[in-house]
């Protein structure tokens, strides 16, 4: 089912905001396992090259991240529900690793039309995130929309505005981890401590693993 489909579905029935977007996260994991059966020998596929604008205004893509272990999840600044959230388990995720500079952050704006780089940035502060290892990124909403549905296999989708006109993007709470050779290695469920206790494991075992001999990246 598609993550529109929800969205049309979910307004008829008048189901609340949380609700709906679970029903996309749901959808959109049809063919993955869970969280709590991620495990390192698994990879889900690789992330396809990309060009966004980082909030410091420069250009950045793949290849900046090449050679790096990162986690990535997607939010947008306007968020009330589960994105504050999601930003401050990465900011402790940053406060963990704060002296690994192999470990990068990747925080992706579903909102790119509202989330320009100095909104990001302003954002970004909010939660100390150091320009140097955490990345927020934005760019053209068709792009982005290709990369979290087609790349990450993840859903986001606007919401039908409430009565207030709020905009709703809905979207998934779900942390991906990326290996240094672009292969997404998980996924993990922002919503579960245990989830997010697998993703530290795995990052922590990634970290260890060594570069092949002779092995380089561009």
């Amino acid at each position: 089912m598609r993550a529109t489909s929800i969205t049309v579905l979910a307004g008829l029935l008048g189901l609340t905001r949380v609700s709906m977007a679970l029903a996309i996260d749901v959808a959109s994991f049809t063919i993955l396992s869970p969280t709590n059966n991620a495990q390192l020998e698994k990879h889900y596929g690789s992330v396809p090259d990309f060009s966004l604008v980082e909030r410091s205004g420069k250009k950045t893509g793949l290849a900046k991240l090449r050679g790096k272990i990162w986690v990535a999840d997607f939010i947008y600044t306007n968020c009330s529900d589960t994105c504050p959230l999601q930003t401050a388990d990465m900011a402790k995720l940053q406060e963990q690793w704060r002296n690994e500079s192999d470990l990068e952050l990747v925080s992706f704006s579903v909102d790119p039309e509202r989330d320009t780089p100095r909104v990001l940035s302003r954002y970004a502060s909010r939660f100390k995130a150091d320009g140097k290892r955490w990345l927020f990124l934005t760019g053209g909403r068709e792009e982005i929309a290709r990369l979290v549905q087609d790349g990450f296999r993840l859903a986001a989708a606007p919401a039908p505005k409430g009565n207030n006109g709020t905009r709703v993007i809905l979207h998934s709470p779900r942390f991906v981890l990326v290996d240094r050779q672009g292969q997404i290695r998980g996924y993990f469920d922002n919503r579960d401590p245990k989830a997010m206790q697998h993703l530290k494991d795995d990052v922590a075992k990634l970290l260890k693993q060594k570069l092949d001999a002779g092995e380089k990246y561009r």
